[in-house]
């Protein structure tokens, strides 16, 4: 009789299966470091997670189908974020960097009455007297291998919310569920290959979605997670280098940071393997730079709105550059589609090669909280074409509205032109802002640009330009911009940063750039 053979595991159903699974292959293998903590191994990760699941359930009964979290990139944090999945529960993650006020619209939209804190005097406080919600701490529970396994008996099928900017100044609650996110990240650990002795960042808060790649891409496979230091942030060559990461993940704006401190120079970063840019354009001056700096590893630019789970395309660029694609606009294309989404290009009703944005399939998020929200966001198809959807709730069928403005290639290569909000009317024209930033950057002495559309006279709108690198002179700066764009989109005044401002997700905050559109912090010509 011939030996038997174990059975395959069932397929993950929730995020925090694949962790387990992980851990029970790899159980020594480090999950996570953390700034100034012991590296926590898989079996002390999940075991942790199991003993706090049980503690929540013991003094929180019955335990809320949304749990909020607002914490740091610490031990308790990432235990907390894996024992409110294994509780079956929904987590809403809030940045500890939000204001009051977003914290409290985000509590009182979620509908949450637990949110659990590594901090409860930091941006949490304000919720234990102004909200229904109570504020619990995260214990320190030291794991232990006697620790009984944590089951859920009624899971949620929403494994995480998150809040984006809504058009209206109030958030927009998304929620994702298990199979949205398992159809990512299972698609991402067969694309990348990681395991064991890869060491992957997590540059990301927990309140934005790349996080979610970063988590769960390292403990589904047996990757080391490390998470950064404020000053780490600062300095990626340094942090990259003492820490020995092989794959990085960030906006481009690190690297438009790295190189204001003169840290970025060729062959700085041997040991990278791999390097993914999200959330913003990135430019080919930033590519070329970040590339070279990385003389070992591959570098992707990827795309994707919260809507659909993360991102949902990918670029990969040639390991030579004079392989790289020529795009008008100087950035780096975002890539065809993933193989199991759908997109289309539409304008004006009709599938075109040029327009928004438009994808469907399992990394789609059903709809909003808030049904309004949904007003405007999708595209049905019946027999005259795409029309919008009114009056009912999204179904799998419709196609989610990215708002993005793209060009699509005769092969499928995606090319990111802007937002479709980023076209504005100058003098009669339509203007694409994007293009006027691309020839801007194609100049050489400018590291990046950034175009912001401000009140000119007689109710128009003029542009104004903002860069970094070296100081030029207006006059070369039209002369430069004049030998490719007609004269309306010319900007009017030209200001010089040392660095752009960012936001709390690390991207360039156009916002403020707005408000400095008059002379205030750089020079201007």
């Amino acid at each position: 009789m011939s030996g038997s053979t174990v059975p395959p595991s069932p397929a993950p159903t929730r995020l925090h299966e694949l962790v387990e699974t992980a851990a029970a292959r790899h159980p020594d293998a480090v999950a996570l470091e953390t700034p100034g903590e012991a590296p926590l191994r898989y079996r002390e990760l999940t075991s942790a997670a199991d003993r706090l699941a049980h503690c929540l359930t013991a003094n929180h009964a019955p335990v809320p189908s949304r749990i909020g979290l607002i914490g740091a990139k610490c031990v308790r944090s990432y235990v907390a974020y894996l024992a409110v999945l294994k509780l079956g529960a929904t987590i809403v993650p809030i940045s500890n960097s939000a204001p009051a006020d977003r914290i409290r619209t985000i509590v009182d939209a979620a509908d949450l009455t637990l949110v659990l804190t590594d901090d409860p005097t930091g941006a949490a406080a304000a919720l234990a007297t102004e909200s229904h919600s109570r504020v619990v701490r995260i214990p320190d529970l030291e794991p232990s291998s006697a620790d009984a396994q944590f089951e859920a008996s009624a899971p949620q099928s929403t494994a995480y919310i998150l809040f984006t900017s809504g058009s209206t100044g109030r958030p927009k609650g998304v929620p994702i569920s298990h199979v949205n996110a398992l159809s990512f990240v299972t698609y991402n650990l067969a694309r990348y290959g990681v395991g064991p002795g890869d060491r992957m960042t997590q540059n990301f808060d927990f309140a934005f979605d790349v996080s979610v790649f970063d988590l769960f891409v390292a403990w589904g496979s047996g990757a080391t997670l490390v998470a950064p230091s404020p000053q780490d942030l600062m300095h990626p060559v340094r942090w990259v280098n003492s820490c020995s990461l092989t794959h990085w993940a960030s906006v481009p704006s690190a690297i438009t940071t790295a190189l204001g401190l003169s840290e970025l120079s060729p062959g700085c970063m041997p040991a990278l393997r791999l390097s993914l840019f999200v959330g913003e354009q990135l430019t080919v001056e930033q590519a070329e730079t970040w590339h070279a700096a990385t003389p070992n590893g591959a570098m992707e630019n990827v795309y994707g709105p919260t809507e659909l789970t993360v991102y949902v395309s990918a670029y990969r660029l040639p390991d030579r550059t004079d392989d790289w694609p020529a795009v008008s606009n100087r950035t780096i294309p975002i890539g065809p589609i993933y193989p199991h989404m759908e997109a289309i290009v539409v304008t004006d009703g009709r599938d075109t090669d040029e327009g928004e944005l438009c994808v469907r399939g399992p990394q789609r998020f059903h709809s909003y909280i808030a049904p309004e929200d949904n007003t405007g966001r999708f595209f049905a198809t019946d027999e005259a074409g795409l029309i919008p959807v009114a009056g009912r709730a999204p179904v799998p069928s419709d196609w989610y509205r990215t708002g993005d403005l793209v060009r699509r290639s005769p092969d499928g290569t995606l090319t990111h032109l802007g937002r479709l909000d980023s076209q504005v009317k100058i003098r009669g024209h339509r203007v694409e802002l994007g293009e006027i930033e691309g020839v801007l950057r194609s100049h050489r002495g400018i590291a990046d640009a950034v175009v912001i559309a401000v009140p000119g006279q007689v109710g128009s709108l003029d542009p104004v330009a903002f860069y970094t690198g070296q100081e030029t002179t207006s006059r070369a700066l039209r002369s430069h911009l004049s030998a490719v764009l007609p004269a309306y989109m010319i900007p009017r005044r030209f200001v010089h940063l040392d660095t752009f401002p960012l936001n709390g997700n690390g991207k360039t905050d156009r916002q403020a750039l707005a408000r400095r559109s008059e002379p205030t912090g750089g020079s201007s010509s």
